[in-house]
């Protein structure tokens, strides 16, 4: 599969998800982008993953998957 993205940091500040993607920094408010992020407690949002494409992250004890591309739309819109 190739690659679409390349994801080499995603955290958390305050109420801010900060992603870096592409050589990129997103940073937006976790309350705009998901509920249950947003709902979630510090231990479940550092257990994510990052898909091998690099498409998405997925949060398993959430169960919440969240499109790379849909961030960056966000981020410019």
């Amino acid at each position: 599969m190739e690659q679409i993205h390349h994801i080499t940091e995603v955290r958390f500040e305050g109420e801010y998800i900060i992603i870096k993607v592409d050589g990129l920094l997103l940073k937006l408010k976790v309350s705009e982008i998901s509920n249950r992020l947003s709902l979630a407690t510090d231990e479940e949002k550092k257990a994510y993953s990052i898909s091998p494409s690099g498409y998405g992250i997925h949060w398993p004890k959430i169960d919440e998957d969240i499109s790379i591309n849909s961030l960056m739309h966000k981020q410019k819109a």
